[in-house]
């Protein structure tokens, strides 16, 4: 793998590096600009509203706004969300997944739950500083620390349940996360000034219609375009048998996602709509979850955005790629394509030691055989969804004989999945990327591109490049430019900080219909 570097390249345009003075941002929300929703939230004096950039309601007084890097920081002041632009349902902020310092990582893991399950305590500890100095950080930056931020994202795990569902609202309060009753009364009121009873009232109970065989209904809001088609085909070509699949959806034309999903508190199916093709984007992505315990809704639905690379920016893409004379046609020819990341990082570094010198193929065979063998069945099968995959835990134990395959990568499977199981490697929410690369450099059997392709799609890095892939050197050749990892990796330094959208347009170009088998590009 190239130098893969952390730091945001001084030539890009990034949302929040725009957005530098409050009439900067006041010009985006009178234009407004949806694509710095999530970027910034604005509050209004007369109304005690905050809202989203893009919100339809009549622009307010230049004198009476306000602005905040979150929504919790809005909420602190005594600002309400507005029940017409709903601010607390937008994309999260792009700049978390490009961001790997102190704030960066917090803000990945309190998006995946960790503040609701471990506390201030546990995640601090999780990011090895003091809660003292992760506070003052979290305030200094977003104006709100790790318990207001969380609040906020339980607040809208709790709207979402109130308005699709007919809990209880009893139920709810604890499966959004609060530690009472009370608690979730009190933060339901500040924040959409309403009763738990009134805010589902909003929404008559005709139009909270249950999916098909239960669970929960919602949108996967996105910003700016979505090459829907792309990840749905990077995603069936992958799929492992039993674990996910992807479908004939229910519109002619249009198909859908499913996967199993382990949480912390139990399982989960996950079922994501793509539109048929030629649709007009909406801006979302239709999801329904069936979880075993409603606790782990707010995880669910960040690995399911995490996965879509559904928080990213594709304007910042488009304007950096869209230059270049390599990629510049074939990136404003498909301007929202994503770099997919992955539900569960411990499961993409298996897969991912899995497909080394095989095709993807041979390489989801072989994942669908271990799940078969080690995963944790069902209670009853979901179609053609069977079984979680493996945890790092059963595959650390697993037979030797059982790894049908070069006694090098069986050594490689076991050893990682031992070193995910004890602790020596952590690829988390909040993981330090260039540790976790060296963690799995040690390891016997894993080299750069497993590190580079791990560090893509587990850690959510845009800026992985793989020049020795041979999908990244047929992509080129295909562009006319040469394919050897030398010139790729030229050519690739002025792709940054978006080297992983670069690699998924090269795959993309590579796999361009010539030849009747496509070449491989990543497992």
């Amino acid at each position: 793998m190239s130098d893969i570097r952390q730091s945001v390249a001084v030539r890009c345009r990034r949302l929040d590096s725009v957005i530098d003075a409050d009439d900067t941002r006041y010009r985006a929300v009178n234009s407004r600009d949806a694509r710095f929703d999530g970027v910034f939230f604005t509050a209004v004096a007369t109304t005690r509203i905050y809202c989203r950039p893009s919100c339809p309601a009549v622009t307010p007084k230049r004198a009476n706004v306000s602005f905040y890097p979150s929504a919790a920081a809005a909420q602190a002041a005594g600002y309400r969300a507005c029940r017409r632009c709903r601010p607390d349902a937008v994309p999260g902020s792009p700049q978390w997944n490009v961001r790997a310092d102190l704030v960066g990582r917090a803000m990945r893991l309190i998006g995946d739950g960790v503040v609701d399950r471990e506390g201030v305590t546990g995640l601090a500890e999780r990011l090895g500083y003091s809660s003292r100095q992760l506070g003052r950080q979290l305030v200094a930056e977003l104006g709100a620390g790790p318990i207001a931020l969380a609040r906020a994202q339980r607040a809208h795990t709790a709207r979402v349940l109130l308005q699709t569902t007919e809990l209880p609202i009893t139920d709810i309060a604890f499966a959004a996360g609060f530690s009472s009753v009370r608690q979730f009364n009190e933060t339901v009121r500040e924040v959409y000034d309403r009763t738990p009873g009134g805010l589902r009232a909003e929404v008559s109970a005709a139009r909270r219609i249950q999916p098909p065989g239960g669970g929960i209904a919602l949108r996967l809001a996105h910003r700016g375009p979505l090459d829907t088609g792309h990840l749905l085909d990077f995603l069936a070509l992958r799929a492992v048998p039993g674990v996910e699949e992807v479908v004939p959806g229910a519109r002619r034309g249009a198909r859908t996602y499913r996967r199993t999903l382990a949480l912390p508190h139990g399982h989960g199916i996950a079922e994501v709509d793509g539109p048929p093709p030629g649709t007009a984007d909406r801006g979302w992505l239709d999801c329904r979850l069936q979880l075993s315990d409603l606790r782990d809704l707010t995880t669910a639905v960040q690995r399911m955005r995490a996965l879509f690379d559904l928080d990213a920016d594709p304007g910042a893409v488009t304007e950096q790629l869209g230059a270049d004379p390599v990629l510049g046609a074939r990136v404003r020819a498909r301007p929202g394509l994503r770099s997919p990341g992955h539900v569960d990082p411990h499961e993409l570094a298996v897969r991912a030691v899995l497909g080394q010198q095989v095709t993807v193929a041979s390489a989801r065979t072989l994942a669908g055989r271990l799940a078969a063998r080690y995963g944790r069945p069902l209670p009853a099968p979901s179609g053609g969804l069977t079984v979680l995959f493996p945890t790092a835990d059963a595959l650390a134990g697993a037979a030797p004989e059982d790894l049908a395959m070069p006694a090098a990568r069986r050594r490689a499977v076991l050893g990682l999945a031992a070193a995910l199981a004890g602790g020596a490697v952590r690829l988390d929410a909040g993981a330090d990327r260039e540790q976790a690369a060296r963690e799995l450099l040690d390891l016997p059997g894993i080299g750069p591109w497993t590190v580079g392709y791990i560090r893509m799609r587990a850690l959510a890095d845009p800026d992985v490049f793989l020049p020795s892939d041979a999908g990244v050197r047929h992509g080129l050749a295909r562009l006319g430019h040469p394919g050897d990892p030398a010139a790729a990796a030229s050519a690739g330094a002025a792709w940054a900080p978006w080297r992983s959208y670069a690699v998924h347009h090269l795959w993309a170009a590579a796999s361009a219909p010539v030849t009747t088998e496509p070449v491989q590009t990543g497992v």
